[in-house]
């Protein structure tokens, strides 16, 4: 199985490839290629840790983890004040915009930890006139106040003022570390704590709805950031909580179940493409004949129709003439309408059956090579299993990648920002020292303004360059899961390709064909398929940047501007999917012949376009067979997920779990069974389209000879009309040829 170094055979730029008597399959003995790309690859790999590394050393996940109060402190850190304070609380939360304003950033308000949310309503004005008689009221109230202030004498307007204390509380839960208003809904009326109505720190009577428009929808610009805020508000993002304790409760009680039906759909996902050699071609058959059945139905019935409205008053009226109508209804009642559905059903009905016609044998060739992949499948079962090995790699580089993302984000010192209610002050958002800041003159030009912390930041060469080192760390992101998926790619290339050039199957393939075929991919071609993955990685970049670009423009009012983004984003999203295509076919020839990146697509390029039209065939071919497959296996155990989780299931009525909504296991089953049957899927279209490639290069290079014999099925053979002689017969008309002469004479 296999040849020397060099041993593919040699083709002219764009011409079949010529016969090379050494070749046996998979080049075993070949050299290091793209090593330039290589090195650039190991080399950014290194630089990819150092930034890892020093944004780690910059970075403070804690503030990703706790909330921050307004002097810059963490909520609920152990070995601080705060240890027992892990609850961000708001002093006056009407003032706070919406609710993503206050998980994200900050609002005009103090921001204090504490150990739990209030349970009840109260105003420091109700505290001063109580607390007198019973001193358990400014015990209670106090734990929501600085910790430094403890004069419930002071007059309420030098504590608004200073901000010692709230000026009122209202009854809340903690969600995301963060104290919300308890919203109920009861019989459509909005309430907190059974109140429509409470009173605020000026004992002005205000309504609950005053706290559901904190909100609405509002895109709020703060310390030069973007947030955009939608209509859920605080109230959905409670019964969000309510809904996701709920899902996480019915999560804890059918984990098993689900477990079982992924389970089963592995097994039926492997049966499934193991039957595909016997069942490929009745599946596409009976679905092809179903189709031409609808459509030549559709047709009588748009006859039937047409003759039935013919004759009547009105039906006669053009769709040009009555215009758009909003009621479709209208158009049915036409006999235009009709005769135009007739037409399109039965020009597509032609186009079908003339495919069919000038295509069946491409189309059998189609379904003898996704017969052949299966019987691949079944000889090296171990390539199924292969994903799960692209899955941790694909794990691992997202991990990296996201703890880096988040330490980069949290690089920095505290940046302190003057904060005020009054619109004319013209201090707000200014930086500010909170050491300082009472001393300075802004206190006495903008009253009740007070500098809280907004976010992390810095003026080094370090913090300056933070938005370009989250670009590089994208960049490489994309770089080093796109080589996983290329090494994946490569390996089961490799074997699949190692059992077609087998003269005889299973016998002549090679042991271990996966585990020899990944470490030829690793030490040989790891610069080709860093080379191919970095121009794809290049072009999903740019993407990123257009759909970026798109979002920060979607208010503008310039239309050429529009439609250019439109244009290039099209044109990348096109570029994207041929890259892709190209990249698919390159690592197939590289893993074969072992050339370098640009050689072995060149090579794939000309293969392909040599035979374009058994490539589309096959091409939809396949994706209409792995779709229907997806389709039935998610569908079929979803079905039987939806009868066992509602109880209609006698036999094991009494196995079933208590559920809140029992969608929640039964979508999480039917997603899951579709990516299952995705990933095995994706193994077996890699097997068609090695085996495929292959196949070309197979009828250009042999003739069937018993030097030059076909490696391709039986099966394939017989649609092509092709046999491989024997030697035995070679010998037998050599006989016969010497005999003649002698008969002659």
């Amino acid at each position: 199985m296999t040849g020397p170094k060099g041993g593919y055979y040699k083709a002219e730029l764009g011409e079949p490839h010529k016969f090379d008597p050494t070749f046996r399959g998979p080049v075993h003995n070949r050299g290091c290629t793209d090593v330039l790309c290589c090195v650039i690859f190991v080399i950014v790999i290194l630089g990819y840790i150092v930034l890892g590394t020093v944004a780690w050393m910059h970075g403070d996940a804690r503030k990703v983890v706790y909330p921050t109060d307004s002097y810059g402190q963490f909520c609920g850190q152990q070995g601080t004040p705060n240890a027992n304070k892990a609850i961000l609380f708001y002093f006056n939360i009407l003032q706070c915009a919406n609710p993503t304003v206050l998980i994200n950033l900050q609002c005009p308000t103090t921001q204090l930890c504490v150990s739990k949310c209030p349970d009840r309503f109260a105003t420091y004005i109700d505290m001063q006139l109580n607390y007198r008689r019973n001193k358990s009221y400014w015990d209670y109230y106090k734990q929501f106040c600085k910790p430094s202030f403890d004069n419930p004498d002071k007059s309420v307007s030098l504590v608004l003022q200073d901000e010692d204390c709230p000026s009122m509380i209202v009854p809340s839960r903690p969600f995301l570390q963060r104290c919300f208003p308890d919203f109920i809904t009861r019989n459509g009326t909005l309430t907190v704590a059974n109140k429509t109505s409470f009173k605020d720190g000026h004992g002005k009577t205000r309504s609950v709805v005053d706290l559901r428009d904190a909100a609405k929808q509002e895109r709020t610009v703060l310390s030069g950031y973007d947030i955009w805020a939608y209509k859920s508000g605080i109230t959905s993002l409670l019964d969000a909580k309510e809904v996701g304790v709920k899902i996480f409760e019915d999560y804890a009680s059918s984990w098993f179940w689900i477990l079982i039906g992924l389970v089963i759909s592995m097994l039926v996902s492997l049966i499934f493409i193991l039957l595909l050699r016997f069942t490929a071609g009745v599946l596409f058959w009976m679905v092809i004949f179903g189709v031409i059945v609808a459509v030549g139905y559709g047709i009588w019935h748009c006859y039937w129709e047409y003759s039935s409205l013919k004759g009547k008053p009105s039906s006669d009226i053009t769709i040009s003439d009555i215009g758009f109508q909003t009621d479709f209804r209208v158009y049915l009642q036409l006999t235009q309408t009709w005769l135009i559905f007739m037409i399109s059903l039965a020009v597509i009905e032609a186009i079908i059956i003339l495919v069919l016609i000038f295509l069946r044998n491409r189309v059998r060739i189609a379904i003898a090579l996704l017969k052949e992949g299966s019987k691949a499948i079944g000889c090296l079962m171990s390539t199924l299993f292969y994903p799960i090995i692209t899955f941790l790699l694909l794990a691992l580089c997202i991990a990296y990648w996201a703890v880096t993302a988040v330490f980069l984000a949290s690089s920095g010192d505290a940046v302190y920002k003057v904060m005020s209610t009054r619109p004319d002050c013209k201090y707000t958002n200014l930086t500010c020292d909170p050491k300082t800041f009472s001393q300075s003159n802004v206190t006495k030009l903008c009253p009740a303004s007070q500098c809280t912390f907004a976010f992390y930041g810095g003026e080094s060469l370090y913090h300056r360059y933070i938005f370009v080192l989250q670009l590089c760390n994208l960049l490489v992101f994309l770089w080093l899961v796109n080589f996983t998926i290329a090494l994946g790619q490569c390996t089961l290339a490799g074997a699949f390709a190692s059992y077609y050039w087998a003269l005889r199957k299973p016998e002549d393939i090679p042991p271990s064909p996966l585990a020899s075929s990944f470490g030829r991919a690793l030490r040989y071609h790891t610069g080709s398929l860093a080379f191919g993955a970095l121009i794809l990685s290049i072009v999903q970049f740019i993407r990123i940047i257009l759909e970026y670009l798109d979002h920060k423009l979607k208010g503008a009012h310039n239309a050429f501007t529009r439609f250019l983004l439109c244009c290039l984003k099209c044109c990348f999203w096109c570029l994207e999917h041929f890259i892709k295509f190209m990249n698919r076919n390159a690592y197939i020839m590289i893993s074969i012949y072992g050339k370098n990146f640009c050689a072995s697509a060149r090579d794939a390029f000309f293969l392909l376009m040599r035979n374009v039209m058994r490539v589309a065939v096959l091409d939809k071919v396949t994706d209409f067979l792995l779709f229907l497959g997806k389709l039935l296996i998610s569908g079929s155990v979803g079905v039987l997920a939806f009868f066992f989780f509602t109880r209609q299931i006698p036999v094991i009525q009494e196995e079933v779990p208590s559920l809140n909504y029992y969608w929640v296991p039964l979508l999480t089953v039917i997603f899951g069974s579709y990516m299952i049957a995705h990933g095995f899927f994706n193994v077996y279209a890699m097997c068609v389209d090695t085996l495929f490639l292959c196949f070309l290069l197979d009828l250009e290079k042999n003739d069937g000879s018993a030097t030059r014999p076909y490696y391709m099925a039986s099966s394939l053979r017989a649609i092509l009309n092709k046999k491989n002689k024997r030697p035995e017969e070679k010998k037998k008309r050599r006989k016969q040829k010497k005999e003649q002469p002698n008969k002659r004479h």
